[in-house]
């Protein structure tokens, strides 16, 4: 009975779409998801970095999800979710089209992503869940962004903390 419980284990992500896909990340990441909001402009930053918000306080740079992902950009709605997730000790918003649910995911539903060849870079997708009919790719946030990228959203953190104090 033990082992049985051991090899099969939930673990619970929020899934959210982007277009017709649907991701999910752990929920152990996941500071608070707030609806979309006005986000301040930060010249000299990648095109995927919207800016920054102020959130009770704390300046959080934004990522636009989709534009990370080389997806076509859209229009806020009133479905558009900021997911607020600790990275590195640092709080970054992705924009998302729509959050959908937490979900259970058992661990013997979880697979390896398939290797698209070297030139293609999976390596955000930590792994692929089955739920009912739909797949859901598994996002190892740490792996959206490169160790630079995370020092300049580190940055842009403070300096937006000082200028605005």
């Amino acid at each position: 009975m033990e082992l049985n419980t051991m090899l099969s284990k939930k673990e619970r992500y929020l899934t959210f779409f982007l277009g017709d896909e649907q991701y999910g990340i752990g929920i152990d990441r996941i500071k608070e998801i707030i609806a979309m909001m006005k986000v301040t402009f930060v010249p000299k930053t990648p095109p995927f970095m919207r800016g920054v918000i102020n959130l009770r306080g704390s300046i959080i740079p934004i990522v636009d999800t989709r534009l990370r992902f080389a997806m076509e950009p859209r229009e806020a709605d009133m479905h558009t979710t900021i997911i607020i997730v600790e990275v590195e000790k640092v709080n970054i918003g992705f924009i998302v089209d729509c959050v959908e649910e937490v979900a259970s995911i058992d661990s013997s539903h979880l697979s390896e992503p398939p290797k698209f060849g070297s030139n293609i870079d999976m390596d955000f997708i930590c792994s692929m869940a089955q739920i009912g009919e739909s797949v859901v790719m598994i996002l190892d946030v740490l792996k959206l962004f490169e160790a630079d990228e995370l020092v300049s959203l580190e940055q842009i953190q403070k300096t937006q903390t000082i200028e605005g104090a």
